[in-house]
């Protein structure tokens, strides 16, 4: 069996099968993960409409919380307009920010494993402080922490499926699915209206996985010290992960920036050297990419990077970039916020390349064990009564 065009056999000396394989298995959960979402549909629906809130509030930590990054415009579209996205890192050191006892909240927690200190303890803390807390919780793991978690108000818990509980350190079809999960979740009613986009979100993926492996192989290759990712719209939140997944797997030794497209020329861009690559992650929305456009030009300016790569549904314009990677020639359009799904793969694709290129373990790319696959060390302290 062959995983990213390598052997079975070979990625499992190289330290890098489970990795491998996670990568390679999105565009196959993503649709498992719309049945699952659609067999459960009506008690999902019953859950949030007998949720009565004030706010919502996106949460996890690491790769977890940039989940909600991405989401935080389609839940306010679908009509859940007071839902922002506060990592559970920002809420354990500083929950009177985020929480109040006159106001209900949702608070919909992501997690692959349930088992990090701060995603037990924020729901913990929600529940303490508002004046009633309901838990949407949509894990990987049924017997983790949050599964478990027994709140004194309402939750409902929503697994994928048990392959996307990653066994390597860096999440990616936990990632994606969890992603897709919080996609689905806000227009529930629209589902099999949706089931369309899922399919399109899994063939762009096939797409890039078959089709542009080798120029991403390539890519990685390049001499780079820096890579900076930038993105728009729900793009930022692929951008941030695909920074997290790049740096983590190399073990810091390739360091990475996120930013906005229009925040990029606020300061951030004097990253920018010889020895860096940027990535532009594209929208398909044609206000949108007036503004993407414009920066890409602006890059002719100051510094020359090492190298520019632009993923994108389509390119409609000529763009001075190194690497172009398409997802579709045919007329198709993906919905923006789905459009995430697929662009998060070439991030991830270029980190597992370069890792095995630095000589690191994919599986387990930290050689010092400063980080791990779930976070150690994190002590949980009582809460003071507020005064």
């Amino acid at each position: 069996m062959h995983f990213l065009d390598i052997d079975s056999k070979t990625l499992e000396s190289l330290g890098a099968i489970h990795t491998a394989r996670e990568i390679a298995q999105q565009p196959a959960v993503w649709q498992k993960i719309w049945e699952s979402v659609n067999e459960k549909k009506d008690e999902i629906q019953a859950f949030l409409n007998g949720s009565d809130f004030h706010k919502i509030i996106l949460t996890g930590a690491g790769t977890s919380a940039y989940i909600g990054e991405s989401l935080v415009g389609s839940f306010n579209r679908a009509g859940y307009t007071c839902t922002s996205a506060i990592p559970t890192t920002n809420l354990v050191s500083h929950p009177y920010d985020y929480f109040s006892n006159d106001q209900s909240v949702l608070l919909v927690s992501f997690a692959r494993s349930g088992n990090s200190p701060e995603s037990k303890a924020a729901v913990v803390l929600a529940d303490q402080i508002s004046k009633k807390c309901f838990h949407l919780i949509i894990t990987c793991n049924p017997d983790g922490d949050l599964a478990q978690y027994n709140t004194p108000g309402e939750k409902y818990i929503f697994t994928l499926p048990k392959e996307t509980n990653d066994k390597s350190l860096a999440m990616t079809s936990s990632y994606s699915g969890m992603l897709l999960t919080g996609l689905l979740i806000p227009r529930i009613d629209q589902l099999e209206e949706l089931k369309s986009q899922v399919i399109l979100a899994s063939e762009y993926g096939n797409e890039v996985l078959n089709q542009h492996l080798a120029t991403i192989k390539e890519i990685a290759t390049l001499p780079f010290k820096r890579a900076v990712f930038l993105g728009s719209g729900p793009l930022l939140g692929t951008a941030t992960e695909s920074h997290l997944k790049l740096q983590e797997l190399t073990d810091g030794q390739i360091i990475c920036k996120d930013e906005s497209f229009l925040g990029f020329r606020h300061g951030p861009k004097a990253v920018v050297d010889e020895e860096t690559l940027i990535v532009y992650l594209m929208s398909n929305e044609s206000y949108v990419s007036k503004y993407e456009h414009d920066l890409i030009f602006a890059m002719e300016k100051g510094k020359k990077a090492l190298a520019q790569v632009a993923i994108a549904e389509r390119l409609d314009f000529d763009l001075d970039v190194d690497h172009e990677i398409r997802f579709s020639d045919n007329g198709k359009t993906l919905d923006e916020d789905f459009l995430t799904l697929p662009s998060i793969i070439p991030g991830q694709l270029l980190g597992f390349f370069k890792s095995l290129g630095e000589g690191l373990q994919p599986d387990a790319p930290s050689s010092s064990g400063a980080i791990s696959r779930v976070v150690q060390g994190v002590n949980i302290y009582d809460l003071p009564l507020k005064k």
